[in-house]
């Protein structure tokens, strides 16, 4: 039997996401919690903030659904393919609040928040519209003889949210491939919460540890979610479904084509194994073990 941190997502959300928090989505284009995002839409949480440096169609179904009142991004769209209408519709109506970084800056304040620091200092956001729209900036010297510098302030969310291919029962979080913001955006936030492809030993976390992400210590739930990033990409498990990108596009150009789609797909479906159930994922599915152990030459017979 499964023991320590391993919780139903349902539970696990409940208790650790609340209405009003300020909530790190990970994963770039690779990752995307998406059965998290979903079932926080189906709980119908409210007035959240969202993080991410490069923020995607996640970001763009949670705020159609009401769940979102302010982003704090980098970047935010349909990845290849083009604009997220639902948030387009939203910020016209002043539905939601945006407030813009660049990339670079938006991870820095996550890791000057992730090393317990009140700020970074960086040589970009100097000058720029990006930076005299952010308003929070300030323009500093280099105590050591430099120039000038731009200090960006530490974010720290109050809850993460992310996805990866395993954990064990402690909570020990494993991930490999492109990982983005992940690792800043988690060790940033107060509470982690994790969804995984698979639920692993303990053994095999120890037998390949540099694998390892997120300390066990610093999660407070592992949730067993298999296809949890679809339709963006798991290395090592499945591809991203770029046909579902498409139509997605098609179908959130109109408010009505979109809330259509949430009521189908998310809100009228209780769990991801559901949602599963109503896709043909199979041609995605990637054959063959994830990610064998990596010898490192002291390993006993």
């Amino acid at each position: 039997m499964v023991v320590g941190k391993v919780r139903p997502l349902a539970d696990a959300l409940r208790d650790l996401v609340r209405n009003g928090d300020t909530v790190f989505l990970g994963g770039f284009g690779h990752a995307v919690p998406f059965a998290a995002g979903h079932e926080l839409i189906r709980q119908g949480r409210k007035r959240l903030t969202l993080c991410r440096s490069g923020a995607d169609i996640l970001f763009d179904q949670m705020i159609a659904a009401g769940c979102a009142e302010k982003l704090i991004v980098g970047w935010i769209g349909n990845p290849g393919i083009g604009l997220a209408h639902g948030f387009r519709r939203a910020l016209a109506r002043h539905d939601v609040e945006l407030e813009e970084w660049t990339n670079f800056t938006l991870v820095l304040r996550l890791h000057a928040a992730a090393l317990g620091v009140p700020y970074l200092p960086t040589r970009v956001m100097g000058e720029g519209d990006v930076a005299n729209a952010a308003g929070r900036v300030r323009h500093i010297e280099d105590p050591f003889g430099g120039g000038p510098l731009t200090a960006v302030p530490a974010l720290a969310p109050d809850v993460a949210i992310v996805h990866a291919q395993r954990a064990d029962p402690d909570g020990n979080v494993q991930m490999w491939g492109v990982i983005g913001d992940t690792v800043a955006g988690a060790l940033a936030s107060r509470r982690i919460v994790v969804t995984v492809e698979e639920v692993t030993t303990r053994e095999i976390v120890r037998e390949d540890p540099n694998r390892t992400i997120i300390p066990g210590y610093r999660v407070d739930a592992v949730c067993h979610e298999p296809w949890g990033a679809h339709p963006s990409y798991m290395q090592g498990f499945y591809t991203r479904d770029d046909a579902f990108y498409r139509t997605y596009d098609e179908l959130s150009r109109t408010e009505e084509g979109l809330a259509q789609y949430l009521a189908e797909n998310v809100i009228e479906v209780p769990d991801r194994a559901r949602y599963t159930g109503r896709l043909r994922l199979d041609h995605l599915a990637v054959g063959g073990p994830p990610a064998p152990p990596i010898r490192y030459g002291f390993e006993r017979p």
